[in-house]
């Protein structure tokens, strides 16, 4: 570990010094004020995974002004360190949790480098809202309500570490990265979950699917025109905490297309890409073909009756879906051969896709899921990523193993791989009776108790410090992962709130957490 001391090309104001004005405006005026600047900050400075650096070295600047103890470790995770405030020296110390970087997601009309531009965040009806890229709120809120605690005047505290990961959505490295013992406090708060109201005890574990295959290639007729498919207008969304709501994967929805039409017609795969993320439910997917010249001039008619069955049947979850065709004057000498389009097809037909089992310990919960978030077929490359999760690691070892088996029935290659456990919830977690006590006491009300269908930091960290009694809260946010994720603007008030209230809390030393 190192300590850091400020870049020259930072300040000390919170401010990010670069060639652009500090943004978004619309934040300045939103309460609480702190944590509303802290965000702007993070919508300022681009921090897409493995490209949080700006960030965090502005952070230690920002923290060295106040004379906050900033270490960057081996892994690049940011923990900064304040002591208690005065009389809440022999309480327990407690550690803030968030992570540093954010999913990019831009609408394809939308040109957004997340990593030079800016998040152009509006208010929106009570919410703050990124109407054509994602907004970061995921985790960002997390990260301002944390760094608003550090310099919140006159609030009462126990010892704090904010500890900000870095590459959480790609891969958990930070959090993978971290040694046993470099954390002091014996509470954790994670602030990365997006429904306000609950309280979080544990969360599924997760491991990526990869499947690659060399297709071989066959030269494409003279007569025969080349089209280009297109699934779009489809709302995507988190592979975890939105799997269950039946929404369309746009490169599943594009394979049964092609599937369909193979049946009729001789179809020469040229091409075919969707998807940005494995974490993210793809909303869109495009395939270049290539089609015999008299089924290529009457295929509008098939895309119009495709288009029209799934407008029905994603009516409720998926209404803007769309499927377009467009006629190319230029044809390609290759295609994929007809035995590979076969077998890709059929694999990405039966490969598991969205929720694979229900919850019985928590009703309406999904256990078990799997998405397809990444295929790209290029000159006879196919690669395709799968995002598999599960409340029990078994259950995600389990589908994930079934995946590579379906892959390698049809002699693709496929193999597991950044795997990271789930977190088991702990009933008799102090640090939980104390939040229901301060939550009721603040709200009048009971919060509710939920596990969540994502991957939280949290089993990482249990597992390089089994000590610490954890749990997590958050705001409401929609949308994450996908373009329009919004956050709510009162539910941040109530974050902030709550926050301050356990910390004065657990200042009084009140909970051997």
């Amino acid at each position: 570990m190192a300590l850091h001391k400020p870049p020259s090309a930072l300040t000390g104001s919170g401010a990010f010094v670069s060639n652009r004005n500090i943004y978004p405006a619309p934040l300045n005026n939103l309460q609480p004020r702190s944590v509303w600047s802290h965000f702007a900050t993070l919508c300022a400075i681009p921090h897409s995974s493995l490209h949080e650096a700006a960030l965090r070295e502005h952070l230690v600047a920002w923290g060295q002004a106040r004379g906050i103890e900033s270490v960057v470790d081996g892994a690049g995770n940011l923990i900064l360190k304040k002591p208690a405030s005065p009389g809440c020296e022999t309480a327990h110390g407690v550690i803030l949790q968030g992570h540093l970087d954010m999913v990019c997601q831009a609408n394809a009309a939308t040109r957004h480098d997340f990593e030079r531009d800016p998040i152009n965040a509006v208010v929106r009806d009570g919410w703050v809202v990124a109407e054509d890229t994602t907004l970061g709120a995921d985790n960002g809120i997390g990260v301002a309500l944390a760094l608003a605690a550090l310099e919140e005047p006159g609030l009462m505290h126990p010892p704090l570490e904010v500890l900000l990961t870095v590459n959480e959505e790609s891969g958990m490295d930070g959090a993978r990265g971290i040694l046993p013992g470099t954390l002091q406090g014996k509470a954790l708060i994670n602030l990365d979950t997006e429904e306000w109201g609950h309280f979080y005890l544990g969360c599924a574990g997760g491991v990526d699917v990869e499947v690659r295959h060399a297709c071989e290639l066959q030269d494409v007729p003279p007569d025969y025109a080349l089209l280009r498919f297109e699934v779009s207008g489809l709302r995507g969304g988190h592979s975890g905490i939105d799997i269950h709501l039946g929404r369309g994967n746009a490169l599943k929805l594009l394979a049964e297309a092609l599937r369909d039409l193979s049946a009729h017609t001789d179809v020469r795969l040229i091409e075919m890409r969707g998807g940005t993320a494995r974490n993210a439910i793809p909303r869109e997917a495009f395939a270049a073909c290539a089609l015999p010249v008299a089924m290529a001039s009457n295929i509008d008619e098939w895309v119009r009756h495709r288009h029209e069955a799934w407008r029905q049947r994603f009516a409720e979850a998926d209404a803007g879906i769309s499927f377009a065709c467009q006629h190319y004057d230029t044809l390609p000498d290759q295609s994929v051969t007809r035995a590979d389009l076969e077998h890709l097809l059929a694999f990405l037909d039966i490969a598991a896709n969205g929720v694979a089992r229900v919850s019985d310990d928590f009703p309406g919960v999904t256990e078990t899921s799997s998405n397809l978030g990444v295929l790209g077929l290029t000159q006879g490359a196919f690669k395709a990523t799968f995002k598999v999760r599960s409340l029990h690691d078994a259950g995600a070892a389990a589908l994930a193993d079934k995946l590579v088996a379906r892959a390698s029935s049809y002699r693709f290659q496929a193999w597991k791989d950044g795997a990271y456990p789930g977190w088991m919830p702990n009933p008799a977690s102090g640090l939980l009776v104390l939040c229901q006590r301060v939550y009721a006491a603040q709200f009048g009300q009971p919060a509710s108790l939920q596990v969540i269908h994502a991957g939280l930091e949290c089993g990482l960290l249990a597992a390089s410090h089994p000590h610490l009694d954890m749990i997590s809260f958050g705001p409401d946010i929609r949308g994450a992962h996908a373009p329009g994720e919004r956050v709510e603007i009162e539910s941040v008030a109530r974050c902030w709130q709550l926050l301050k209230a356990v910390l004065q809390e657990l200042g009084k030393g009140v909970a051997d957490a």
